[in-house]
């Protein structure tokens, strides 16, 4: 007696006869298109359609590819953003920023603002130079000030800070028969730190700041309402390398000079500062780098109460400024 077989299995002892199907129209139906194109031959494709932007450039006389940045050229810019901005916020930063003539494309003004001096002069200079003004509510200027912000009712968009170029900076300085007071920052990371130290630069007589393109604080809104309008006047020069910055000064006669707890010289004791000179602050945790010290004609230390263990990078640097311009006499 033959056994059942399993549900669904074929017997291989009978075979299976011709089956009406469809004719082989679906085979048929691909036959005569030949070999799927190349991405590149396809026009919605994105390699289809840089090929074409390719052939576009190129028959216009454009040389390389669209789209790629040619290297070699460090003053070449990479496309903005749609909204890159900065927003400065306080009245002292907006005025100073409108009285120097940054190119600001809005101004924000509270609603029921109250109208100081200063409030009035903001409005008399967009008005003539033709910015927008825009009345707004308190609660959207404290989105437009950040967490921390404190706008005193007036906000101001600024394109992304100009900065200047170290060398261009001290042959600037020497052109004008100045005698150089640099500040170069070592480590700096917090914004306000910054803009702590361009306002003191500013108050003390210095020409300007350096600070390294890598791990450091830039320009933004948080310096620019700490430096109370001061990034308007004092210039920021971004350097590649800092050290090789400081080396290449050494060769043009600056004087370099780090501040650190454990210095060879007592700021009082400091015999450098009618020379040209620059100022060196490193970060408030690590200090100066290994290399930047080395680079220094001298590293000097601030005297401080034993009870204070070291002062943050602003303060450091607010008071050696302060003594290299008693010295030299210009306060």
């Amino acid at each position: 007696m033959a056994k059942p077989g399993r549900p669904g299995a074929r017997n291989p002892g009978k075979k299976k006869g011709p089956l009406k199907g469809t004719g082989g129209h679906s085979r048929k139906a691909l036959e005569g298109r030949g070999p799927t194109p190349k991405a590149e031959d396809r026009a919605w494709h994105p390699a289809g359609k840089r090929k074409a932007a390719e052939e576009r450039y190129a028959a216009a006389g454009g040389k390389g590819r669209p789209g790629v940045r040619a290297v070699g050229n460090p003053n070449r810019k990479s496309p903005k953003a749609a909204d890159d901005t900065e927003t400065v916020t306080g009245r002292n930063s907006v005025l100073e920023a409108l009285r120097a003539k940054i190119p600001a494309t809005a101004m924000y003004i509270a609603q029921r603002v109250e109208m100081d001096d200063r409030v009035k002069e903001m409005l008399s200079i967009a008005t003539n130079r033709g910015i927008p003004v825009l009345e707004v509510t308190r609660p959207e200027l404290d989105r437009m000030a950040g967490f921390d912000g404190v706008h005193q009712g007036v906000a101001l968009k600024v394109p992304p800070y100009a900065y200047a170029h170290p060398q261009d900076l001290l042959e600037q300085i020497i052109d004008r028969g100045q005698l150089p007071l640099l500040v170069a920052l070592d480590g700096v990371t917090d914004p306000r730190n910054l803009g702590a130290i361009i306002r003191s630069t500013g108050a003390f007589g210095g020409q300007g700041l350096i600070i390294p393109q890598r791990r450091s604080a830039s320009v933004n809104s948080a310096a620019w309402k700490t430096s109370a309008g001061a990034a308007a006047r004092i210039p920021v020069a971004l350097a590649a390398n800092l050290t090789a910055t400081l080396k290449e000064f050494k060769k043009q006669g600056v004087f370099v000079l780090g501040l650190d707890g454990d210095g060879d010289v007592s700021l009082p004791d400091l015999e450098l500062a009618d020379r040209p000179v620059v100022i060196v602050v490193g970060s408030e945790g690590k200090g100066l780098s290994r290399l930047v010290t080395e680079t220094c004609d001298q590293v000097v230390s601030i005297p401080i109460s034993a009870a204070t263990e070291s002062l943050n990078a602003g303060i450091a640097a607010s008071v050696a400024l302060y003594q290299v311009s008693t010295l030299r006499g210009t306060v």
